[in-house]
């Protein structure tokens, strides 16, 4: 009986430490800003799996295919509509934010315009894994686009 109550309360102490891990990356996530153009082109994305990219030499497993030229002008008006907040934008450079509803994380999605594609870099700030948000976010932009 002992062992169910206290392991009741670990579990509770457990969950509780959770989601205040969670709540307190979601509050670091929300300083900084996109990395920017380097040498022309997009960073690389860093070696944990929540990045995606489309500029060469990107690794297999985080590649994404660029989106396509006639995308740029819609750009700006597609992420508003999917929740984004554009951050800076230039003549052949865009950056945005998107904000996760619960915990508040925050992922940089960037743009390079080149003479035949829009080169897309999409990343989250903090933590290891994005189980996949920012791949889904690219591939629904790509199909908001298409439309």
């Amino acid at each position: 009986m002992k062992l169910l109550k206290y392991g009741g309360s670990a579990l509770v102490v457990l969950i509780v430490v959770g989601v205040g891990a969670l709540a307190f990356l979601g509050m670091q996530s929300r300083s900084g800003a996109a990395l920017g153009l380097f040498d022309g082109v997009l960073a690389d994305c860093p070696s944990t799996p929540n990045c995606v990219s489309s500029e060469t030499g990107t690794p297999d497993e985080k590649k994404v295919a660029s989106l396509p030229l006639t995308a740029w002008t819609k750009l700006p008006t597609e992420i508003v509509e999917m929740g984004g907040n554009v951050t800076a934008r230039e003549d052949a450079y865009l950056a945005v934010e998107f904000t996760s509803d619960f915990f508040g994380f925050v992922d940089d999605v960037e743009f390079r315009l080149t003479e035949t594609d829009v080169q897309v870099r999409s990343s989250s700030r903090v933590g290891y894994s994005d189980r996949g948000a920012n791949s889904d976010r690219v591939a629904a932009l790509r199909e908001t686009l298409r439309n």
